[in-house]
């Protein structure tokens, strides 16, 4: 069988409330760790919410739009997820597939880089700069994708956030992944919402590869 195809998808529809998704998180990362569950790649969203990392900044934090806030567990500051926003949480076993978490994030950024070439847009990682960014509305560089992940024995959890239409007024609440100096956009605001609904074939598709840059 296709090492692939030996991973889980799950496809969500509706918003997922962020706490629910945490304990299924860690119930299924168990599972893997276990022997008992595959591996998972679940594709959701959730209600309008900010979550804070390991290393977030209560300085950063504003919210004045009340939206909960919730400890994430995973590495990075603090993020925003809503509706509009396909967030894609990645959980894999590293002890089989060569324990190098730096690894497993390039090859993750390589991934939503590639996926986004095939709904039409041009995206790149920055090394002093989380996340995935790409050319906004108004010709500026900006974030279109987050990264943020926890390993725990050897297991990942948490994964990506691409932004398809969300609100982006919303991201005014905090300073995303503790950078100011760019703005975010999405799929919509570059003008290509309607190729929203292809993301997860794209991503689908582009999963093979990722999995092979972590053999590599």
């Amino acid at each position: 069988m296709d090492v692939a195809e030996n991973v889980e998808w799950w496809l969500t529809d509706g918003l997922v409330p962020y706490p629910d998704a945490l304990a299924e998180m860690d119930a299924r990362s168990a599972a893997i760790r276990a022997g008992t569950a595959r591996e998972l790649v679940w594709l959701l969203e959730h209600p309008p919410l900010f979550t804070a990392g390991t290393s977030a900044d209560p300085a950063e934090l504003f919210n004045p739009q009340g939206f909960p806030v919730y400890d994430a567990g995973r590495g990075g500051r603090y993020t925003y997820h809503g509706p509009g926003q396909r967030v894609g949480y990645v959980l894999l076993d590293l002890d089989r597939r060569g324990r190098d978490v730096r690894r497993f994030v390039h090859s993750l950024e390589t991934w939503l880089i590639a996926s986004l070439a095939d709904v039409g847009v041009e995206a790149w990682a920055v090394p002093e700069r989380i996340g995935i960014w790409t050319t906004d509305a108004q010709g500026r560089e900006a974030k279109i994708g987050a990264i943020g992940v926890r390993v725990r024995r050897w297991v990942t959890t948490h994964g990506f956030a691409i932004n398809v239409a969300p609100k982006l007024s919303d991201f005014s609440g905090i300073v995303p992944c503790g950078i100011s100096e760019f703005p975010v956009t999405s799929l919509e605001d570059v003008g290509l919402a309607s190729k929203g609904g292809k993301l997860d074939l794209a991503l689908r598709n582009n999963f093979a590869a990722f999995l092979g840059m972590l053999a590599a």
